[in-house]
């Protein structure tokens, strides 16, 4: 019951802000941009519902294959390892050989990884691994990089530019909510890999879309992969602002995904002994958190620089993460900290994006974008693979989080040249005389 009312406290809070955010900063919007954004978003929705559907049973499955508890841990370091070595390198293809095409080799990869779960053998598991590591790269980057280009190729606002990734950061937690449970009933009804099964069918659905209806764009095309690296190695070593928005991004994700390994081991040592979690319901609390944190987003950066936003975000998401350790044993604080540290989350994700549309060149964006992720990867591996103590862990993460808040105030302190406030309604005259 404890677990229960807080998911309806959450639910309501962030149905308000949708409502308020919804009638407060969307009011104004035109059909071409509610036609662009409803393409871009369903596509999207489509691409993280087949990566949702397969995360709740990956486990599951592969324990009841027979795998040891250090083959599955070999599994998963084989998802983060593959994304940080060849998919930061097909990940990066976008830019030369097209976003859209990328896209659709996301679900291409995707979907063979789905198919591989039905092979109970460690090798074509791994292989499974491997692929499943590269579509998530093109995932957090060809995606983004093709809405960045085409929402400029349109002429659309910068404050419109929020509300897409602040819409779809919403859709995304909705769809993680949604997923879960259909998961859980396919998994019910046919066993442990029906939603691997779903999966497929979603991601095949998504190709079909991105192929039919979204026109292709690209960033270098004269530029081989080498050159490309170079050139977002360059602009990364040469201009402290995009350094410290990558390690913004590293740093915050990183504890991030070290937080979804590690928060049913810290709530189970707050709750009473002997107690059960219902991980279900705590799943759909954190989702509708991050949902809030969405539509908070949009009404924040009505009055302040997304710059300063993420300072205050990267503090408190410190400050959330440090109470396993400081009240170990007060279920009350741990749960409600996990919770704003979700909804900060909620803030990040489209704050991020935004950033990255300010400060990143559109000829190596997607480039630059999947190296962000290489000391990503590197610290998940390192953390799992080392299997450090819970209270370590979160010691790193509290860690993780303020060296990205300095990271940020550094950043917030730099001139900005490229982009203005999300929301500030600058007219883009008014931008080209600053």
């Amino acid at each position: 019951m404890f677990f229960h009312v807080f998911f309806i406290v959450a639910s309501a809070i962030a149905i308000a802000l949708f409502v308020y955010s919804k009638s407060k900063v969307e009011s104004c919007e035109d059909p071409a941009f509610s036609l662009f954004q409803r393409s871009y978003i369903v596509v999207y929705a489509l691409a993280v519902a087949g990566d949702w559907l397969q995360g709740p049973h990956v486990y599951a499955l592969y324990d009841s294959y027979g795998m040891s508890k250090h083959q599955i841990e070999l599994l998963f370091i084989a998802g983060f390892g593959s994304s940080l070595v060849f998919g930061t390198v097909i990940g990066s293809f976008a830019d030369k050989f097209g976003r859209r095409n990328n896209c659709f080799l996301y679900g291409v990869l995707y979907g063979i990884s789905c198919l591989t779960k039905h092979v109970p053998v460690m090798e074509v598991l791994m292989i499974g691994r491997f692929l499943g590591g590269i579509a998530t790269s093109i995932l957090f980057s060809a995606f983004e990089s093709w809405l960045m280009y085409e929402h400029n190729k349109r002429g659309f606002s910068d404050d419109k530019l929020g509300v897409v990734f602040s819409n779809a950061a919403l859709a995304n937690s909705l769809i993680a909510i949604a997923s879960g449970y259909v998961a859980q009933a396919a998994a019910d009804l046919f066993g442990f890999v029906a939603p691997f099964d779903v999966a497929l069918l979603v991601l095949a659905a998504m190709s079909l879309l991105v192929m039919s209806r979204w026109p292709e764009n690209y960033g270098d095309e004269t530029a081989t992969t080498t050159q490309s690296f170079q050139k977002a190695w360059t602009l990364i070593t040469s201009d402290h602002r995009v350094l410290c928005l990558g390690l913004v991004q590293a740093l915050f994700e990183g504890a991030m995904y070290t937080f979804v390994l590690e928060w049913t081991p810290a709530l189970t040592q707050a709750a009473p002994i002997g107690s059960s979690l219902p991980h279900g319901v705590i799943f759909a609390a954190f989702m509708v958190a991050a949902a809030a944190g969405s539509s908070l987003f949009k009404i924040l950066t009505r009055h302040t620089r997304v710059e300063n936003l993420m300072r205050y975000v990267l503090l408190v998401s410190s400050m959330c993460l440090s109470m396993p350790l400081i009240f170990p044993f007060n279920l009350t604080i741990v749960f409600v900290a996990f919770l704003v540290f979700e909804m900060c989350v909620g803030i990040f994700w489209p704050s991020m994006a935004c950033l990255r549309g300010a400060y990143l060149p559109e000829e190596t964006r997607s480039t630059t974008i999947n190296m962000f992720r290489i000391p990503l990867n590197l610290i998940v591996i390192v953390i799992l693979y080392q299997n450090l103590s819970m209270h370590t862990i979160f010691q790193c993460c509290a860690g993780f989080l303020l060296l990205a808040a300095g990271a940020q105030h550094v950043l917030y302190s730099s001139p900005r040249k490229s982009a203005l406030p999300v929301g500030s309604g600058v007219t883009q005259e008014e931008k080209e005389g600053m």
